[in-house]
C-alpha cells in the first residue's frame, strides 16, 4: 500500500512516499521537492557483525546524470566514482544518523540516497538528508528519532530558507543544519565574516523549519512504520569486569596524565595487554574481547571524569587552554608561498601556487558547469600518526577536511577582477593529534599571504569539544585526537577578527542545545583571536611583491568586436603573439584579455603587440603606416594592424602631385595624420598635413581637403 505525507517549505511542496518502489528494501523512501527527486533506501544485515565495537553504518549519496537531462563524460559514459560533492553530502547524511543509533547495535547497515531529478534548485542533498532519515525511521531498523536537513542562506541582511542557487550565490551565508525535533545533529556552514550571534540565529531558524519536517516523517511512521528490531547488548560478566578494573583502573588514570601523545598511547596498549595477558582463557573465546571492551570503557570514563571534576585535560591544560603555537613562513624556496603552522603535536605544511586561467578546474555539476579558480587540498600521511600503511588516494576524511578548510578561507580570497590567479592551497598534515583541519586554515591562511595574495584579512580555526553527563558540562577549547574520540562533539569554527567565516559541528550524543552552542561559539572567538595573534607574529600582511617564481599576469579589456582580431584566422595571429613573447594568452567572450608569463618584460611586449592589434585610430593623431595599395586616385595605408585609411592624390604633399608613384610605392613607411572616421568605418588619412610646411609658405588651403 502506497502512503504519502506532504509539507510546504519555503514555496514548495516536500512530498515523502513509501509503498510504491524499492519494496524489498527495509525501508524506502521515494521524496520530491520541487522537481527534485531523490530515492533513499535502508537495509540491514540479519546477522550482527563479528568482532566490531562499533557501528557499521556506510552512506552513499549519488547522482545520476540523467536526473539533469546529460549523458556522462568519459570513454564508458556511464557514471563513475563519486564526485566531491557526493562524498560531502555522503558524509554529512552519515554525521547526522550515526550518533542517533542504539549503543551495541552491530549490524551491518546500508543506507543509498540517489538523486532520480535534480530542478537546479541545489536541493538534492537536503532532500537526500530527510530522505534517508525517513527510510531508517519507518524501516525495522532500530532508528527512532528521525533528523531532517534544512539549508539557510542570507540575502540582504535577511535569512532565506532552503534558497535556489541564483540566491546560493548572491548570499553571504550558505549553512546546512541536521537535526531531531529535540536538537542539532550536524552543522555545515561558510559565511562571509558573519558575527557569532547571526549564525545561531541562523541556526535557530534552521531549526524551527527542521521540526515541522521531523512531525511529518512521524506521521509517515505512523501510517507505515514496520515494528523496530529488539537491539541485546552484548553482556560482560560482571567479576571479569571488576578483574579488570581491579588491574588497569589506578595505571589508566596515571597514563592518561601523559602530555605526549604517542608515549601515551604506548602506555595504554601496555596496560591493557598485560591486562588480556592476565585474564585470558582457552575455555572463553570472547575473554579477550571483553577484556578490551571494559578497558575502553574504563579509559572513556576516566578521561571525562578528569576533565569534569577537575578540570584538567590530558596534556595539563585547562578547559580553554590552547596548545603552544609556533609559525614559519617562507619554508620552502622555491614554491610561490608556504608556511608550516604548529599547534601543539598538530603540524600543517601548506604550499601555495599561483596559476593563470590554464589551470582553472572545470566542474561538471547536476545544477551546471563552472570553473572553480580556487583549491585547497588536504593529505594525511600515515606518517603524520606514527603509523606504516599503504598510501591512498584521499578518502572521504581527507576530502571533507580540505572542503572545511576551502570553505573556511574562500570569502577572504580576492575577486578575480582583483587578482587574476587561479589559486591551489596543499597541506600536508605532517604530526596529528586533533585539529589537523583548523591547522590547514592557519597555515593556508599564512601561506596565501607568503605568497602575496591580498587576502582581505588572517583566517584561523578551532576545534571545541563537549564533555557532558547529566547536568555537568564542560566545553574545550583546541581539543586533542583523545578529547575528539571520547568526548561528546567536534565543533570546528573558523574565522577573521572581524567574524565566522566557516562551520562545521558534529554531535555523538542525543543533539546540543542552543545556550551550549552560543556558550561554545564565545570560547571559540576568544580562542581564534589567540590563534590570530600568534599567526601576526610571524607575517602581520600579505607580502607587497609576489615571488621570482610565480607568474606575472597583466589584465586588458578589448571591445569585443576585436576578439577575433587578436585570435587571427585558425589562431594564427595569437600563436605567434604567444611564440614571439613565450607567454600564456587567454580572451574570454567579454573582451578580457589575459597575459601570463614568470617574465615581466615579456608579458609587457605581447601586451603592446595586443593593444596595436585591438587599437582604434584617433582623429587629429599622426601614425607611422605602410602603403599597401596604389591607385590613381590616391594611396591606402595601414596605420594599425588590420586597419587601413586612404590617402588622397591631393593630401600626399604641400605641392600639386601628378601621379600618386611620383610621391610613394607600395611598402614604404610615411607619416600620416588622421582627418576622418566616417560613420561607415572609412579613414581619410593626410600625408601632408603630416609634414612640416614648405619655408615660406602660408596657410594650408581649407579647399585642398
Amino acid at each position: 500500500m502506497v502512503h504519502a505525507v506532504e509539507l510546504e517549505i519555503a514555496g514548495r511542496i516536500l512530498r515523502l512516499e513509501t509503498g510504491r518502489v524499492a519494496r524489498q528494501a527495509d525501508g524506502s523512501i521515494w521524496a520530491s521537492y520541487g522537481d527534485t527527486v531523490v530515492l533513499a533506501t535502508a537495509v540491514a544485515s540479519q546477522v550482527a557483525k563479528a568482532g566490531v565495537d562499533f557501528l557499521p553504518l556506510t552512506v552513499d549519496y549519488q547522482e545520476k546524470s540523467f536526473a539533469a537531462g546529460k549523458i556522462p563524460g568519459g570513454y564508458f559514459k556511464r557514471e563513475a566514482r563519486p564526485s566531491e560533492k557526493a562524498v560531502l553530502t555522503s558524509r554529512q547524511i552519515d554525521r547526522g544518523l550515526r550518533p542517533l543509533f542504539p549503543e551495541g547495535y552491530y549490524f551491518e547497515t546500508q543506507v543509498i540516497a540517489s538523486v532520480l531529478s535534480a530542478d537546479q534548485t541545489a536541493s538534492s542533498d537536503i532532500l537526500a538528508i530527510i530522505a534517508s532519515s525517513a527510510a531508517l525511521t519507518i524501516s525495522n531498523i532500530p532508528f527512532d528519532n528521525p533528523i531532517a536537513g534544512v539549508r539557510i542562506g542570507r540575502l540582504d541582511g535577511k535569512f532565506v530558507v532552503n534558497p535556489d542557487l541564483e540566491t546560493v550565490a548572491k548570499s553571504d551565508l550558505q549553512l546546512v543544519v541536521a537535526g531531531t525535533a529535540d536538537a542539532v545533529m550536524m552543522v555545515e556552514a561558510g559565511a562571509n565574516e558573519l558575527s557569532e550571534a547571526i549564525m545561531l540565529e541562523a541556526i535557530e531558524l534552521a531549526h524551527v523549519e527542521i521540526k515541522k519536517i521531523v512531525a511529518k516523517i512521524r506521521e509517515l511512521q505512523s501510517v507505515a512504520g514496520k515494528p523496530k528490531r529488539k537491539v541485546e547488548k552484548e553482556q560482560i560478566d560482571s567479576a571479569l569486569a571488576a578483574q579488570v578494573k581491579a588491574l588497569v583502573a589506578q595505571g589508566i588514570r596515571e597514563a592518561i596524565m601523559v602530555p605526549n601523545k604517542a608515549a601515551r598511547q604506548e602506555r595504554l596498549d601496555e596496560i591493557k595487554n598485560d591486562a588480556v595477558k592476565k585474564l585470558q582463557s582457552a575455555d572463553d573465546l570472547n575473554r579477550e574481547r571483553h577484556v578490551k571492551l571494559v578497558f575502553h570503557e574504563l579509559e572513556y570514563t576516566e578521561v571525562r571524569n578528569m576533565i569534569l571534576e577537575k578540570g584538567s585535560r590530558a596534556d595539563g591544560r585547562g578547559p580553554a587552554d590552547i596548545r603552544p603555537i609556533t609559525c614559519e613562513v617562507g619554508a620552502l624556496p622555491r614554491t610561490h608561498g608556504s608556511a608550516i603552522f604548529t599547534r601543539g603535536e598538530t603540524q600543517s605544511l601548506a604550499v601555495v601556487t599561483l596559476g593563470t586561467t590554464d589551470d582553472e578546474q572545470r566542474i561538471d555539476a547536476l545544477e551546471g558547469e563552472y570553473m572553480r579558480t580556487f583549491m585547497l587540498h588536504y593529505n594525511f600521511p600515515p606518517f603524520s600518526v606514527g603509523e606504516a600503511r599503504p598510501l591512498r588516494s584521499p578518502g572521504r576524511r581527507e576530502v571533507g577536511h580540505g572542503a572545511l578548510a576551502e570553505r573556511a578561507l574562500a570569502s577572504v580570497v580576492p575577486s578575480k577582477e582583483t587578482f587574476p590567479y587561479t589559486l591551489r592551497i596543499v597541506s600536508d598534515i605532517l604530526e596529528s593529534n586533533g585539529s589537523s583541519s583548523m591547522a590547514t586554515v592557519c597555515g593556508g591562511s599564512l601561506a596565501m599571504m607568503d605568497a602575496g595574495v591580498p587576502i582581505r584579512e588572517a583566517v584561523a580555526g578551532i576545534a571545541m569539544g563537549l564533555i557532558k553527563e547529566g547536568d555537568r558540562v564542560m566545553i574545550l577549547s583546541d581539543i586533542l585526537g583523545l578529547e575528539d574520540h571520547l568526548g561528546d562533539m567536534d565543533f570546528k569554527v573558523c574565522g577573521t577578527r572581524q567574524g565566522v567565516t566557516a562551520l562545521q559541528m558534529d554531535i555523538k550524543i542525543g543533539g546540543i542545545t542552543s545556550a551550549l552552542m552560543q556558550q561554545a561559539l564565545e570560547q571559540a572567538k576568544a580562542g581564534r583571536l589567540h590563534i590570530l595573534s600568534c599567526m601576526e607574529k610571524a607575517l602581520q600582511a600579505p607580502r607587497t611583491t609576489l615571488s621570482a617564481y610565480a607568474p606575472r599576469i597583466f589584465t586588458m579589456k578589448v571591445k569585443q568586436d576585436k576578439i577575433r582580431e587578436i585570435i587571427g584566422p585558425g589562431g594564427k595571429t595569437i600563436r605567434g603573439i604567444i611564440a614571439d613573447c613565450g607567454v600564456k594568452i587567454n580572451v574570454d567572450d567579454s573582451g578580457t584579455v589575459t597575459i601570463a608569463s614568470v617574465d615581466g618584460a615579456s608579458a609587457e611586449k605581447a601586451k603592446d603587440m595586443i593593444s596595436r592589434i585591438t587599437e582604434e585610430v584617433e582623429i587629429g593623431k599622426i601614425y607611422m603606416g605602410t602603403v599597401r595599395k596604389i591607385m590613381d586616385f590616391g594611396a591606402f595605408v595601414e596605420v594599425l594592424p588590420g586597419t587601413d585609411g586612404l590617402v588622397h592624390i591631393s593630401q600626399l604633399a604641400h605641392h600639386r602631385v601628378q601621379a600618386v608613384s611620383d610621391e610613394v610605392k607600395e611598402g614604404d613607411q610615411i607619416l600620416v595624420k588622421v582627418l576622418e572616421v566616417d560613420r561607415q568605418g572609412k579613414i581619410r588619412l593626410s600625408r601632408k598635413e603630416a609634414m612640416p610646411a614648405p619655408t615660406g609658405a602660408g596657410a594650408p588651403d581649407p579647399s585642398a581637403r
